[in-house]
């Protein structure tokens, strides 16, 4: 028989279980509906009856309907591609994975949840240790259609008569299909060191490190799915949080853990971790060093110090007709006195008041006027003049109130100090200058900290930042600044900056941790730096644990092979992959007259996108970003993404255009990572533009 009719053969055979499987699944959703309405019944049942029944029966009626709920929405959600796995063991006996775990009515097993322990063979078998495993087979579907299948022999010596084995194995075949806009649910390939780090315990710290294309991502999210089916009652409850290096990277991902039934979790990126507010938009690296680095908390401390623009110098009161007056020097002292109880100043107004009072009968004592202490500041405490000077003396602040008082030059170099350079200071001021922009990604970490140096503002303060920020601001899931998750994804570690960092260990004060990067990629200059703001925000895990990914399924050998080049200086041993599959295309490098470059690059991206089935990606350096956009306006396909090196970092495109690599390395504060990075996402074809012909 044929390799085409053993195919055809064996799709027939799996579609005949595939159809048993809907079916029972159909099955499924007639009795969770049936439970949803017996539910309504047994509340409307409830009004006749005593109290206490009553509310037993409404107790009832609320588990009910909201067991039959959960059970639809993840019968819907699990439609799409339910069963994609099935391994033969030695023993004779079938078992088939997918998304959920579906029992036939007499309760046999139909299809295993790839969580569960009894699937772990299906990822951890090899050739060297099949676990008894002789034919590992993944079966691909479009809706409830069996469309094709791949098999791996793990045990030939123990094949039965009659096995047939199709395909050229599960994990080249996933690598050489396009990829979708969305991250592919890689659940079907995971590898065994893959899976190893997925089903690794929660508690304290599992480190996930990689190169490009080694599957970091896609094991952290399949880890978040594991350890939720695994201890749901600890994770579901508190929740768990994955935070992304931007909002290209979260869309990427967010199908991921949907299609795997776990819908409950969080996913934010760096721009959108404080609650309320939402960047819009990104700095440059320098600019982005500056707002990143430590020095950064010393300066804002010192400016919360500093009054207000609008502060009054002096403070004139007439008590029983005598007048008393605090100058400037007088409310300095004041201020100062304020400052050292250590207290959050939103939270220091009635200190404020306190203390001006105190100076206030100071100077009457110092007149020799002879007024009761206790008369005159009681007094004086409830005069409207009196409370009206303190609120503009000690107004309370929003986190964005007080970012934007640093736009001032001259307010912000004496917060400086000698924390930051004069040109430094010059580049901050520049990136506030406009009271129309919102927040940058690197201001998110600033605004974080500013909340907690200045501690809660009142309700109607809060309500005045919510209005302030409406345009750019999302609606949070939990509580405001929930610092209680259960667990925390930190996806592209390597480019937190230390003041991100900062931001997101006070979300994981009880949290366990899932940090993922490669030290190679990193985009932020000072490492050191970065690991001591690490260290901290992590705590002291007890349970640490590290697992290294060291094959690269995304690029082929002749892609991973130039972008090698550019990092070979700067990598340490072990850093780089090991890419496996060949493709048999090079790179195509194209040495151009700058005047060609715009003419050239509509050439190219048109030439992949017609010879490819899958996205093209068009990367560029942040200066030339709108430009290339410009250029290509009239391509309207919309498997085509333009980017720059940095919005490109953890996305993937099946071909991808690479637009004058010098300048990534020139804009970029580390080098040729950055480049680097660019380098690595396409998985077929990679095309380079460039005016220098000496690159590489």
């Amino acid at each position: 028989m044929s390799q085409t009719s053993d195919r055809q053969t064996e799709i027939a055979v799996e579609q005949a279980h595939v159809d048993v499987v809907y079916k029972r699944v159909d099955e499924m959703r007639v009795e969770a509906q049936a439970m949803r309405v017996r539910g309504d019944q047994l509340a409307h049942g409830a009004r006749n009856e005593a109290i206490f029944e009553q509310a037993a029966m409404l107790f009832e009626r609320d588990v009910m309907v909201r067991h039959a709920t959960q059970i639809l929405r993840t019968l819907d959600a699990e439609h799409e591609g339910l069963v994609f796995g099935r391994i033969d063991d030695t023993d004779g006996e079938t078992m088939y994975v997918g998304r959920l775990g579906i029992r036939d009515v007499n309760f046999d097993n139909l299809v295993t949840d790839w969580r569960a322990p009894a699937a772990a063979a299906f990822y951890q078998a090899t050739a060297e240790q099949p676990m008894n495993v002789v034919r590992r087979r993944v079966i691909r579907s479009t809706g409830q259609s069996v469309v094709d299948i791949d098999d791996d022999l793990l045990a030939p010596e123990k094949r039965p008569p009659g096995m047939a084995v199709v395909g050229e194995g599960a994990l080249m075949a996933s690598l050489t299909r396009a990829r979708g806009d969305r991250m592919r649910d890689i659940v079907a390939t995971i590898q065994r060191e893959q899976d190893e780090a997925i089903r690794a315990p929660w508690k304290g710290l599992t480190e996930i490190t990689g190169g490009p294309g080694t599957g970091k991502t896609a094991v952290a999210l399949h880890r978040v799915a594991y350890l939720l089916y695994r201890d749901r009652r600890r994770m579901g409850g508190s929740g768990v949080l994955v935070i992304g290096p931007s909002q290209a990277f979260t869309s990427y991902i967010s199908r991921v853990l949907p299609s795997m039934g776990e819908d409950t979790v969080e996913l934010r990126s760096l721009g959108e971790v404080l609650d309320g507010v939402t960047a819009t938009g990104a700095d440059d690296a320098e600019v982005t060093r500056v707002k990143g680095s430590l020095r950064m908390r010393r300066v804002l401390k010192r400016a919360l110090r500093e009054p207000p623009p609008d502060a009054p110098n002096e403070l004139r009161i007439t008590y029983r007709g005598q007048v008393f007056k605090l100058d400037e020097r007088d409310l300095a002292k004041v201020r100062r006195t304020v400052h050292g109880m250590g207290r959050p100043p939103n939270q220091s107004r009635v200190d404020a008041a306190e203390a001006l009072l105190e100076a206030l009968w100071r100077k009457a004592e110092s007149y020799g006027h002879g007024f009761d202490r206790a008369e005159m500041i009681n007094e004086l405490g409830e005069r409207i003049d009196f409370h009206r000077f303190v609120v503009v003396f000690w107004p309370i602040l929003t986190e964005w109130d007080a970012l934007r008082l640093l736009a001032d030059r001259d307010r912000l170099a004496n917060a400086a100090g000698r924390a930051l350079t004069a040109a430094e200071v010059d580049l901050l001021v520049k990136s506030w200058a406009d009271p129309e922009k919102g927040p940058t990604v690197a201001d998110i970490a600033l605004l974080d900290e500013l909340r907690t140096l200045l501690g809660p503002p009142t309700k109607r303060h809060r309500r005045r930042l919510q209005e302030q920020s409406q345009q750019w601001s999302e609606t949070p899931r939990r509580g405001a600044h929930y610092d209680e998750y259960a667990h925390i994804v930190i996806d592209e570690a390597q480019d937190l900056s230390p003041m991100q960092w900062r931001m997101v260990g006070r979300r994981g004060k009880y949290a366990s941790w899932t940090v993922v990067g490669d030290p190679l990629q990193s985009s932020w200059p000072d490492p050191a730096e970065a690991i001591s703001a690490r260290t901290s925000a992590l705590g002291a895990r007890t349970q640490r644990r590290q697992f290294q990914l060291r094959t690269n399924y995304r690029n082929s050998a002749e892609i991973f092979e130039l972008a090698a080049q550019v990092v070979t200086e700067v990598a340490e041993p072990g850093q780089l992959p090991h890419a496996v599959r060949s493709t048999g295309v090079k790179p195509s490098v194209r040495v151009l007259d700058p005047a060609e470059l715009s003419e050239q690059l509509r050439v190219a991206t048109r030439q992949l996108l017609d010879e490819m089935d899958g996205t093209v990606g068009v990367i560029t350096s942040s200066g030339r970003l709108a430009t290339a956009r410009e250029e290509l306006a009239d391509v309207t396909d919309e498997r085509l993404h333009i980017v720059d090196g940095l919005e490109a970092k953890g996305l993937e495109y099946d071909a991808v255009v690479l637009v004058e690599p010098t300048e990534l390395v020139a804009e970029s504060t580390t080098g040729p990572r950055t480049l680097y990075v660019a380098l690595t996402r396409a998985t077929q074809r990679l095309t380079v533009l460039t005016s220098d012909p000496a690159w590489p």
